[in-house]
């Protein structure tokens, strides 16, 4: 990535299935708290056992509306809303973060809610937004994690483009059971 480059631009990427466009705050709020409490987005996401969604209280409502009337202005990361164009309607997100300039290397991750599974809308978003921070960006590496428990989405990740780097053992308590986390990364000079 050039010196002077940084995730300040917030572009629109078209694919066959998704849209991925910057965050609109009026319009997305509302799927995104929907989001927000999934069980399987606590579920996959969550860094701690969270078996049921906290109170969505004011506070909460306060918290979630301030940070993502936010996102745009952030120069250092690239949060964008998943659109399933059948419908036109925002899924999800996907975002770039934990930019490391010197490495021109960055995570991703992606949150998809119940009306954006299982039809293939995360593997693409995830293909666009790597395609992007590798090609455009210029960047060298995408690195992600996923919790072992989450075999959809390591499938998507793989069919995305992303390999298995390795395995952080038992990283997650999940109830009674302890959760690997694996490594997977998309390199510049293996993207297709």
């Amino acid at each position: 990535m050039p010196a002077t480059t940084t995730f300040a631009d917030k572009p629109t990427l078209l694919g066959a299935k998704v849209l991925l466009r910057p965050v609109r705050p009026e319009e997305d709020l509302p799927m995104l708290r929907v989001m927000l409490n999934d069980p399987d987005v606590l579920r996959y996401t969550s860094d701690a056992y969270t078996p049921v969604a906290p109170a969505w209280d004011e506070a909460m409502e306060r918290r979630i509306t301030d940070w993502y009337t936010t996102r745009n202005d952030q120069p250092d990361r690239l949060d964008l809303i998943v659109v399933d164009r059948a419908t036109g309607r925002g899924v999800g997100e996907v975002v770039l973060n934990e930019w490391d300039e010197p490495n021109r290397a960055c995570n991703l991750r992606i949150a998809l809610g119940p009306d954006g599974r299982d039809r293939g809308l995360g593997t693409e978003a995830v293909r666009l937004l790597t395609d992007h921070a590798l090609r455009a960006l210029g960047l060298n590496r995408v690195s992600l994690s996923v919790y072992a428990f989450n075999e959809r989405g390591r499938r998507a990740y793989e069919k995305a483009g992303f390999q298995v780097e390795g395995v952080r053992r038992q990283v997650l308590r999940w109830g009674d059971e302890w959760i690997d986390d694996i490594d997977m990364a998309a390199l510049a000079d293996h993207w297709t």
